[in-house]
């Protein structure tokens, strides 16, 4: 054998090793430990933040889903309702409608969806807030500011024949500050609150 095939030879062999290295490294190894280290350490994020009701997964704290009178695409009155989602809360079509501030169509659909937000709530136009109106950028956002869940508690105090007073207080219960104190926005986790709301409307 001469010199040039025993070199191609040794070099095929030496990328060869450093392949199954590499794999098991960073294909199994890595992967087990990261598993292994967010199992143990952080076991409901890792397993998509579930919520459960009645011992069963109703939905994640990270995903926003509707709120229909069942059978219907319809709001229903009895429950706060989340940001509109351009993909019907669909976490496997996520995105925004990719329209820009100055559309006229996305200006002519917020101005609609105010007008019909404030019919639904019983609420002057002036006081839907943007989040009531406008999607998210992934579709799919589960939390609503403090001011959309304000203007749904009358109505939702009247469709579960509760008191104002006990159903503005699940809000404040379910109020998350700034993350750290500064980061983003004050908000209200949606399916979070509709199921305290239902605990206190069964019993």
């Amino acid at each position: 054998m001469n010199t040039s095939v025993r070199n191609t030879t040794r070099l095929l062999w030496g990328a060869l090793r450093a392949l199954l290295v590499l794999t098991v490294v960073t294909g199994i190894l890595y992967p087990l430990a990261v598993t292994g280290i967010a199992q143990a350490a952080f076991h409901h994020k890792a397993n998509g933040s579930a919520v459960k009701a009645d011992g069963r997964d109703v939905g994640s704290k990270l995903i926003g889903q509707s709120w229909d009178v069942p059978g219907t695409e319809r709001p229903d009155p009895k429950w706060f309702q989340p940001r509109p989602s351009h993909s019907s809360y669909d976490p496997l079509s996520t995105g925004s409608s990719q329209l820009g501030a100055s559309d006229r169509k996305l200006e002519k659909a917020v101005r609609e969806a105010k007008e019909q937000v404030a019919a639904f709530n019983d609420v002057p136009v002036s006081k839907v807030p943007a989040d009531a109106v406008t999607g998210s950028a992934s579709a799919v956002d589960p939390d609503i500011s403090p001011a959309y869940a304000r203007i749904q508690t009358a109505r939702v105090a009247r469709e579960n024949h509760l008191s104002r007073a006990q159903v503005r207080k699940l809000v404040d219960q379910h109020t998350e500050g700034r993350d750290l104190g500064f980061l983003g926005e004050s908000r209200v986790n949606v399916l979070e609150l509709n199921l305290a709301l239902r605990t206190v409307v069964k019993h």
